[in-house]
């Protein structure tokens, strides 16, 4: 019998539990020594008694506590208390029963299936193929990939339980009875927190943001939200400052990893850009200005984040050539292998070989745009003639085929047909915040804003206070 515990679609979100342990029961030993003590108590109690009749002494009554026997009595509040841990000297503790099964940890590697694994392992053939006809186990058994991690129990190759975490807040979980196997998916409990960080830059954005306490990941999305207003290569200026707000999630008391920026502010020489995030309906996450403005263009200005070798110029002399040519596009000196970006949503439609161009794709986007990418090393698998692909998807990786005296990338940026500076162009705006949604978001961005205001506001009274 099968069972789906967790809906795997739904967006990631905070997840409040209540973790109420049942009464654990006394230890056999435990329970020896009361005994013990108890039998030791009869005869001190008969002494006792002997020594108070012999005495004309008047005792006082016995106190006796009250004691609550109604079964819908309420109990007394419960308090942390810390406890110094008793020494243990003389004292040699039972040790620990060997546990019921034997575990073993199946990692994927490259070529692996499971029944590889299996095999590998001297786990039972005929189980596996049992539970791989569990629809929950079926799905996750076609999709396994280098990296992924099963935990097994088994006795002596015959499967007891399989354990193997989907993502951050669900995994697979396999169980044998006496009516065979059952599968479900269950739900991994995460814990979403916030953090705040400032920094100012001296030389770049990601040695700025690194010392500021940001991961590599969360200064990524920085650049990446406001990739369309800021060239982080080219714009960068001393002093420019900025404000981010992210969450961290946690599970079972440790960090896992950066989550989304929830809020953002970027000071760039001299002007103010917000953006603030905001979740659809269907869990689609975008970026939008205090007013609802998308903070997205219809284009990215640079395809990869990396420093500009070669200018748009009508009137260059070609480094192989020595030719006066015009260099109607923008080249970026990025390393060999790195991703380029599709710069806009569109359709593939050229991908191949094409004269000192070399590697090559062209994309088709609305309104009479096409974008040009050339001297790929290689291509993206997914991006294929035909395709749709979306802005930011990898469509091919830095390389140096064709006409070229070394490793970099050539974009080009055409209007029906004629060839315009991409780096300034005039980008189309993307669509602000839909209507249906546009009274939720302010209502939402209002109080972030409010909060971001208070954090800047308190690191301004901190500088102040140790300035004086």
């Amino acid at each position: 019998m099968n069972h789906r515990v967790a809906d795997l679609n739904r967006p990631v979100s905070p997840l409040l539990h209540d973790y109420k342990p049942s009464a654990a029961k006394k230890p056999a030993r435990a329970r020896t020594l009361q005994w013990f003590a108890f039998g030791l108590g009869i005869p001190l109690v008969g002494v006792a008694l002997v020594i108070g009749l012999g005495t004309n002494d008047p005792q006082p009554p016995p106190v006796t506590e009250p004691v609550m026997m109604a079964a819908d009595a309420e109990p007394a509040p419960a308090e942390l208390v810390e406890i110094e841990p008793a020494s243990d000297a003389g004292f040699a503790p039972a040790a620990l029963p060997a546990p019921l099964y034997e575990r073993l940890t199946l990692k994927v590697g490259r070529g692996d299936t499971m029944e590889k694994l299996f095999r590998k392992n001297e786990l039972d053939i005929g189980e596996l193929m049992a539970i791989a006809q569990l629809d929950e186990a079926k799905q996750q058994f076609r999709r396994i990939k280098p990296g992924d991690v099963f935990e097994v129990e088994h006795d002596e190759g015959s499967i007891v339980s399989l354990y193997s975490e989907l993502d951050l807040t669900s995994a697979l979980k396999i169980t044998k009875d006496e009516n065979g196997f059952s599968a479900a998916v269950v739900e991994r409990p995460i814990e979403i927190r916030k953090r705040f960080a400032y920094g100012v830059i001296e030389s770049s954005l990601f040695e700025s943001a690194a010392q500021a306490g940001l991961s590599d990941k969360t200064i990524m999305n920085v650049a990446g939200i406001f990739a369309w207003d800021v060239d982080f290569v080219l714009d960068i200026r001393s002093g420019d400052n900025y404000y981010v707000q992210w969450e961290e999630i946690w599970q079972d008391g440790e960090f896992v990893t950066d989550g989304e920026i929830v809020v953002a502010e970027f000071n760039n020489n001299g002007r103010q850009h917000r953006a603030v995030r905001f979740v659809d309906e269907d869990g689609r996450t975008d970026y939008f200005t205090p007013t609802g403005e998308s903070v997205r263009k219809a284009f990215l200005r640079s395809p990869v984040d990396f420093r500009v070798s070669s200018s748009f110029n009508p009137n260059r002399l070609h480094p192989v050539l020595k030719t006066r040519r015009p260099h109607r596009g923008v080249d970026y000196a990025a390393p060999h292998g790195t991703p380029i970006k599709a710069s806009g949503d569109g359709k593939v439609i050229f991908r191949g070989v094409k004269g000192g161009y070399g590697n090559t794709v062209i994309l088709q986007h609305g309104g009479n745009i096409t974008t040009l990418y050339a001297h790929m090393s290689r291509f993206a698998s997914k991006a294929r003639v035909g395709t749709r692909v979306r802005q930011g998807q990898t469509i091919g990786y830095v390389g140096k085929t064709g006409l070229v005296s070394g490793v970099h990338l050539h974009y080009e940026y055409r209007v029906n047909g004629v060839h315009r500076n991409p780096r300034t162009v005039p980008l189309p705006e993307a669509a602000p915040i839909a209507d249906k949604y546009r009274d939720r978001f302010l209502a939402e961005a209002g109080p972030i804003l409010e909060e971001l205001e208070r954090f800047k506001q308190t690191r301004l009274a901190s500088i102040t206070f140790s300035a004086q």
